[in-house]
């Protein structure tokens, strides 16, 4: 029952997310945190730190993550594959649209209405992240809610001008946030 409950709850995530893995976090943690419970939010924020740091898709890192958490190998392969299945339907279907009417002005202005939607999840998702863990990975209440310290704000600030004005290698950003967060929290 409960490989079924994975399937059915990465499966609709994987239909109705746009725009990536980032953009499917609000869901991801809305289903697998709040209404679920499998895991904590303590616990899904490392998952998703831990996802943007592997190779692959961050969602289908977080899908493999949750999975093995919740049901093991097992629960692993079927989260992945319910999470990456619509995306396959999806894209079939599109195909098939894309070269019978992709000269049309309707489909352009459809594609270019997705773009705002996209940007609003991943800002969701990094509100939800930033917002509702405390520096050390602690889930905190509504009426705890706390801003990032300073510290973090600075770190951002100095990763964001190293990667913009520098071109510093994300990886190399990457390992020295890792660092840092180790040596600072």
């Amino acid at each position: 029952m409960l490989l079924l409950q994975l399937f059915a709850t990465f499966f609709v995530i994987g239909l109705f997310t746009f725009g990536g893995g980032a953009a499917m976090l609000p869901l991801l943690q809305a289903q697998v945190v709040t209404r679920f419970g499998w895991i904590t939010e303590g616990q899904f924020a490392d998952i998703v730190a831990i996802s943007q740091c592997t190779p692959g898709p961050v969602g289908i890192n977080c899908a493999t993550y949750v999975g093995y958490s919740v049901g093991g190998v097992a629960g692993s392969a079927v989260a992945t594959f319910a999470l990456v299945l619509p995306s396959l339907i999806i894209f079939y279907i599109i195909i098939s649209l894309y070269n019978k009417y992709h000269t049309t002005g309707l489909f352009a202005r459809v594609m270019d209405g997705l773009r705002p939607a996209v940007a609003g999840l991943i800002a969701a998702a990094a509100v939800i992240l930033m917002f509702r863990i405390d520096p050390v990975g602690h889930s905190i209440g509504v009426q705890e809610e706390i801003f990032p310290d300073a510290i973090s704000w600075i770190l951002l600030a100095a990763a964001s001008a190293a990667s913009v004005f520098f071109k510093v290698n994300p990886i190399i950003l990457l390992l020295a946030g890792g660092i840092l967060g180790l040596l600072l929290y």
